[in-house]
């Protein structure tokens, strides 16, 4: 991870690319294009157009008709067509890149119709795009609400609040080893600092959170809910819950407990009397 990542210099909505397209993404969505589509005209024959694959013909046919909007006679061969193709990919729009790859998987019959947005839904989750492919379309699954408030969170909070929210953010955005059981963990850890200095008084948020809800008001199904999420990371009684314990806990996850904590911690923040804030923990 680098250096601006670490220490919170990008913005959040940069790490979870929410309205952007990265130069690493565009790089491996077009490699996949590549080994999965491209590829599939016949290396080192360049005659007529695309008469080794009439499949890749009638997807550039398409593409030029009903993506472009060009006329026909314009298509060429496929050396000029794949000049072209990569030349509007690499130069478009972030969510022209998304248009294109949505596309190109509607209208080419693969001999795996699943292998082209299986190897574009592995890319996008590892660098950590607001998008996959969802029954055969591009959909978001990182609303911009959920990046307003972890943005809020931690442009309001200082401290360890803060240090936990970004680890939990850190790890989940991860490129190279995202940590999705620890980036839980660090989440409600923010809660957890939160209410201890809410209330000026070290302790667990199962403990905390009961006296919580006498300090702020707290509503009884709020803080069972706080509580109930607590239990998913804690140890007590020596029994890691069973969601730590899953082999599936992923990014789903992991950026659920962050959106979730973090709203938790902007609507604590709001509901704090002035004189009563950023207490020292006994």
């Amino acid at each position: 991870m680098r250096f601006s990542e670490r220490y919170g210099h990008k913005p959040v909505r940069e790490l979870v690319q929410i309205d952007s397209v990265n130069t690493e993404l565009r790089n491996v969505l077009w490699s996949a294009l590549k080994l999965h589509v491209w590829d599939n005209v016949v290396r080192g024959h360049y005659g007529s157009v695309f008469s080794y694959n009439p499949d890749i013909e009638q997807l550039c046919i398409r593409l030029w008709l009903d993506y472009y909007k060009l006329p026909l006679d314009t298509l060429g061969d496929w050396p000029d067509v794949h000049k072209n193709l990569r030349k509007y990919f690499f130069e478009c729009r972030w969510f022209e890149v998304y248009d294109f790859i949505e596309f190109v998987s509607a209208n080419y019959p693969y001999g795996n119709p699943d292998s082209f947005v299986e190897v574009c839904n592995f890319y996008l989750k590892r660098e950590c795009a607001a998008y996959r492919f969802v029954g055969g379309v591009i959909a978001q699954i990182t609303e911009e609400e959920e990046v307003v408030e972890i943005e809020l969170a931690l442009k309001r909070e200082k401290g360890p609040v803060r240090t936990h929210l970004h680890r939990a953010l850190e790890l989940l955005s991860s490129r190279e080893a995202p940590d999705y059981r620890n980036s839980i963990k660090e989440s409600i850890s923010a809660i957890e600092s939160l209410a201890g200095s809410v209330l000026g008084q070290k302790g667990t948020l199962g403990d905390l959170i009961k006296k919580l809800k006498a300090e702020i008001g707290l509503h009884p199904a709020l803080q069972s809910a706080f509580s109930n999420l607590y239990g998913y990371t804690s140890d007590e009684d020596g029994v890691r819950h069973a969601i730590m314990e899953s082999k599936d806990i992923g990014f789903d996850d992991a950026k659920l407990f962050l959106v979730v904590c973090s709203a938790f911690v902007n609507f604590v923040t709001a509901k704090i009397p002035p004189p009563t804030q950023h207490r020292t923990p006994d």
